[in-house]
């Protein structure tokens, strides 16, 4: 090729001008290349390989996202005050560089990966930004409510391994929002509220009062919000409960419950929802009788089985068999 050969398009190289599909020049495609070359050889003397490999790969797959949308100099401004001002709003109560990977759909699909199928083991779904270490002990049949507003709900189930074993004393951590669709954190009186943990039994047992889970939104007051309203796209997660569940030898679990019937089942803010999540949560009307007696009051209740399954803590797939 000459000076004046070009190379199929990464698209325009106008400065200040969107993307249009006209061709690069050869020549500035090279210089493109040699830069993105010499920036991925400056992380061959890393200590670690897999630190070197991170790197190199990344800076190549940035490097060609770059290339390929003609990215201008005001854009590249623009992309760093978002990331500045993600990292600005976010602290102890609000981790908006993870709302930001979730409405990307890279937390799910990190999740996707290091989660491999494993038999009817349960499927993983993404963590989200408002788990909080230290979380109140209830026993079976608590309430975790501990005062959030909402229909309450009897859930109950199993954890077993993918033998069908029962796993007596697995943890299980539970958390969601509240009625209005905010989290505890979200408020700012340091309540603790709708979230806890508790113990299976001897036959991998478990049940607890909720309340029914709601859809609400994302955090979408930041600059992950603006985001999403700037590209048509809304902040709404389908009705979910949280659940993390941790035994030994096995896979930890982190994954939600989806509410079936819900309309955001397949619009969903984050991408969390896995059809095998989505239960029966079966509306109760006042005076049915609950589980354990308890009186629900005059809103009535709701109640979901969910029985978990944990995949072995290798995490490795089955040979397929021939």
């Amino acid at each position: 090729m000459t000076a004046g050969d070009t190379v199929p398009a990464q698209t325009a190289a106008r400065p200040g001008a969107p993307a249009s599909g006209a061709p690069v020049p050869a020549e500035q495609a090279a210089r493109e290349q040699e830069l993105t070359d010499r920036v991925a050889a400056s992380f061959a003397g890393a200590p670690d390989a897999r630190t070197r490999e991170l790197m190199q790969s990344l800076t190549r797959h940035l490097h060609a996202f770059l290339r390929e949308v003609r990215l201008t100099e005001d854009e590249w401004r623009k992309a760093v005050e978002f990331l500045t001002a993600v990292g600005d709003i976010t602290d102890e109560h609000r981790q908006e560089f993870i709302l930001l990977s979730d409405v990307l759909g890279a937390s799910m699909q990190t999740v996707a990966i290091n989660n491999e199928a494993y038999g009817d083991a349960t499927e993983a779904t993404v963590f989200g930004p408002f788990f909080v270490e230290g979380s109140p002990r209830v026993d079976i049949g608590g309430d975790i409510a501990a005062g959030a507003t909402g229909r309450p709900c009897w859930v109950e189930g199993t954890v077993t391994d993918a033998d069908g074993a029962p796993v007596p004393g697995a943890r299980i951590e539970v958390w969601e929002a509240d009625g209005e669709g905010l989290y505890d954190v979200q408020y700012d009186d340091d309540r603790t509220a709708a979230r806890a943990h508790l113990f299976t039994d001897d036959k991998g047992g478990y049940a607890f009062w909720a309340v029914t889970p709601t859809p609400y939104p994302i955090p979408y007051d930041g600059p992950v919000g603006a985001l999403l309203t700037a590209s048509g796209r809304s902040p709404l997660r389908a009705a979910h409960l949280h659940f993390m569940v941790t035994a030994e030898g096995l896979r930890t679990l982190v994954t939600h419950i989806f509410v079936r019937g819900d309309d955001l089942l397949d619009k969903d803010a984050v991408f969390g929802v896995r059809p095998s999540l989505v239960k029966d949560f079966e509306a109760c009307s006042p005076g049915t009788e609950t589980p354990d007696g308890r009186d629900p009051g005059m809103s009535g209740w709701s109640r979901v089985r969910f029985d978990i399954v944990l995949a072995p803590a290798d995490g490795t797939a089955p040979a397929a068999e021939g």
